[in-house]
């Protein structure tokens, strides 16, 4: 449900929805209860002030776990191993709020400065053997985490001239902080038993950035930045007993990186492009939160990873009602964070060597006589290591030229509808086509690649104050199984999520002004 409107100077909009489903696979049933809103105040000259609040619950959510290939051959709706036995599940729950301040400070320059904070709670239970939960240094089968999180940023704006091109000057400073509870419990069968973990992480990080933009000459445009940041972790480790030493520690990343940019319209029609760059990924907590071996406390030793971007592209207009894009691209990466071993809920990461992904990517829209409309996007991807390195558990060599895990190769989506005005009555039939996609860095199993089509209908009746509209869908219409996701380097071979067969979404919704 939806309302909203604007009253004198401000501007609203709250909206409540509600997710509920049994799920596909056994053991997946969720829901999730979300309400938002959003208040828009403008001052005159002294500036716009946006507020917006949200909350989130969702209880209970139960996770089927992973299948191995055998399970999926022989049921892909079942649970997997110890998922009933062990009453695998999630709740989350988040509220937050924010505001953004924009004021105009003259005809050359604007501010904008924002703020927000939130807070979240997860509760959740692992597929975790009771045996291994047991082990000293084992964080146990519950995650208890509560989260509390902010953040601030101010920028400012200035639109000049540079030899008589347009030139706009952008500068700005962003402050976050994450302070988390983390809890760990053992998961007797369901139940939360006793306490196995007890730290506070504390993340924060300031980024510090300046860009620019000029237009050159009437078909040049150029662009550059550059950004400084500095991400900061630190965990105080509450559980230290004789045989689980105090895991306490610090890091911190920093790096600086620039990026850059040109466009040249050929036509009025028609835009070239050329971009490059460089990346900085820091770990997150949920990466750094296991060490590999089983070993308890972070993983202070996980590097960020550093990227090399490049693209080249060309922008399109064709005719009155087509357009055309594509994309060439380059990324290389050294230090990629990737999956280390994966078992029990519990996923530990490490640094590989170098990777590369370079492909292609093209989207054509376009319009037609008679209410015909279609779209069409392809994306080619070669992910691959391009060198070796060792990971899992016991290590194994990954050799140069193997696929990241995870990545499909290529995927494509297509759509054709058909709409008939005066009716309010519309008709399309869609195509989704994913490449098979490595589960691990071995590159020893693949979840194969699938096609699946889908067909939608609807109608839409319209009176002066109200609109009402209904739909239909059959979706994976030929009822093909396929694997929907996968969980990369799952330590059992339980790597496969399947996907529904076909299935029918049937809607309707209705609108009234006032």
């Amino acid at each position: 449900m939806q309302f909203g409107g604007t009253n004198g100077r401000v501007n609203y909009l709250i909206d409540a929805s509600r997710f509920d489903t049994e799920g596909y696979r056994d053991h997946s049933a969720a829901r999730r209860d979300h309400a938002n809103a959003k208040f828009k105040l403008d001052a005159g000259s002294r500036g716009v002030i946006t507020l917006v609040v949200n909350a989130l619950d969702q209880p209970e959510t139960q996770d089927p776990l992973g299948l191995a290939a055998n399970q999926v051959a022989q049921n892909p709706r079942q649970a997997g191993s110890n998922a009933l036995a062990l009453s695998t599940r999630k709740s989350v729950a988040q509220n937050q709020a924010g505001l953004v301040y924009d004021l105009q400070l003259s005809a050359r320059d604007k501010l904008q400065a924002r703020a927000y904070l939130g807070d979240r709670q997860v509760t959740q239970f692992l597929a975790i053997p009771l045996a291994a939960q047991s082990a000293p240094t084992s964080s146990g089968g519950v995650v208890d985490l509560d989260r509390g999180y902010s953040g601030a940023s101010v920028r400012l704006t200035r639109n000049a001239s540079l030899a008589g091109g347009p030139l706009t000057l952008t500068a700005g400073v962003d402050y976050d902080r994450m302070a988390e509870r983390r809890k760990g419990f053992i998961n007797n069968f369901g139940v939360s038993g006793p306490l196995k973990r007890d730290e506070d992480d504390i993340v924060t990080n300031a980024d510090f950035y300046a860009q620019a933009e000029w237009q050159i000459a009437p078909r040049w445009n150029l662009l550059a930045g550059v950004r400084h940041s500095r991400v900061s972790f630190e965990s105080r480790d509450f559980f230290v007993t004789e045989a689980n030493p105090d895991d306490s520690g610090t890091v911190d990343y920093v790096r600086t990186t620039p990026a850059g940019g040109v466009t040249f319209r050929l036509t009025p029609a028609l835009n070239l492009y050329a971009n490059t760059g460089k990346g900085f990924e820091t770990p997150t907590f949920a990466e750094l939160a296991h060490r590999p071996g089983g070993v308890s406390g972070l993983n202070f030793t996980l590097k960020a990873a550093n990227s090399n971007h490049r693209e080249l592209g060309v922008k399109a207009l064709i005719g009155a009602a087509s357009r055309f894009n594509a994309a060439l691209f380059r990324i290389d990466v050294r230090d990629e964070i990737v999956v280390n071993s994966s078992s029990g809920g519990r996923t530990d990461f490490r640094n590989a060597a170098q990777t590369r992904r370079e492909g292609v990517e093209l989207l054509w829209e376009g319009r037609f006589a008679h209410g015909f409309e279609a779209v069409l996007a392809y994306t080619l991807l070669d992910a691959r290591f391009t060198q070796p390195f060792t990971s899992g558990t016991p290590p194994a060599t990954v050799p140069a030229g193997n696929k990241l895990p995870g990545v499909p190769p290529s995927s494509l989506f297509g759509e054709v509808v058909w709409r008939h005005q005066a009716s309010g009555f519309h008709a399309g039939v869609e195509v989704r086509r994913n490449g098979k996609v490595y589960v691990n860095d071995a590159n020893s199993e693949f979840a194969a690649a699938y096609t699946v089509w889908n067909l939608r209908a609807g109608f839409e009746q319209r009176g002066k104050s109200w609109r009402v509209s209904e739909f239909l869908r059959i979706d994976n219409i030929a009822d093909r199984r396929y694997i929907g996701s996968v969980i990369v380097a799952e330590a059992n071979g339980r790597f496969y999520e399947p996907a529904p067969e076909r299935n029918f979404p049937l809607g309707v919704s209705a609108e009234l002004k006032f």
